[in-house]
């Protein structure tokens, strides 16, 4: 581990456990985690920043998918499918990553997701649905959501990244007509492989940082666990209600990132 001074390891910890909890009530907390380990860190090359981020947040991800499993709709089968969809996109994506410019997709992901805040905010009746599992095992629905959800997004994930969790959960409400905390519930499974697809290939090069990883990621399940438990018990109005702040906290980031 590198010499952290204990104020920078208490904020990292801290970070952690809120990302944790955004992450598993609606996806998006690579927000906070990643430029927290990228402030915090300076002098640790980027590989191992992202390797680092991911030996987190595969932690957090694992446990929040557990607390949904216990009491959420969720048909693993399906979700693992559209996961495995999703890895085999992600790992497509960072293939051709080198190619594509950022400055030329982050303007093209910020109007995309100002026209979901603007659906989601003109829709009222979005993720509410009873999140009947009937749907979820549609075989059009579930076909649609394994090429377009998991490969689509996956691929998203591995060429650009930012906002992977949340554009899940989206997605998973509108193609498989799910509410907000069901589709939540699904994301994680679906995040927890691509996570470790990508947690194994950084692990292979070296470029994790276990031991800060570690002490992290204990802060991470905490707060996804909460965060889980959050969701389940206030319903996908509360859900919704995050939903929005993430998705206009990301086109903040995203213009800050392109125009500074």
């Amino acid at each position: 581990m590198p010499d952290i001074s204990l104020t920078t390891l208490v904020v990292l910890c801290l970070a952690a456990a809120v990302a944790g909890w955004i992450d598993a009530v609606v996806g998006g907390g690579g927000l906070l985690l990643l430029p927290a380990l990228l402030l915090g860190l300076p002098q640790v090359p980027a590989a191992h920043i992202l390797g680092t981020n991911k030996a987190v947040a595969i932690v957090g991800t694992s446990g929040a998918a557990v607390t949904y499993l216990r009491k959420a709709p969720v048909k693993v089968g399906t979700a693992v499918r559209i996961g495995l969809a999703a890895l085999a996109g992600s790992m497509t994506g960072a293939f051709f990553a080198a190619g594509i410019s950022s400055d030329v997709l982050r303007p093209v992901i910020m109007v995309v997701l100002l026209a979901v805040a603007g659906f989601v905010l003109l829709r009222p009746s979005f993720g509410r649905a009873a999140g009947d599992t009937k749907v979820l095992v549609t075989r059009a629905r579930t076909v649609t959501a394994i090429v377009l959800v998991g490969g689509g997004i996956g691929f998203y994930d591995g060429l650009f990244g930012p906002g992977t969790g949340t554009f899940l959960v989206l997605a998973l409400t509108a193609v498989l007509h799910l509410d907000l905390v069901t589709a939540s519930a699904n994301a994680k499974i679906v995040n927890v492989c691509t996570n470790a697809g990508a947690l194994a290939m950084f692990a292979y090069q070296g470029t994790v940082l276990w031991q800060l990883a570690a002490l992290m990621a204990v802060f991470n399940l905490a707060g996804a666990m909460a965060g889980a438990r959050m969701a389940l018990r206030k319903g996908s109005e509360f859900v919704r209600g995050v939903l929005l702040v993430v998705v206009f906290s990301l086109v903040a980031k995203l213009a800050f990132d392109q125009w500074t």
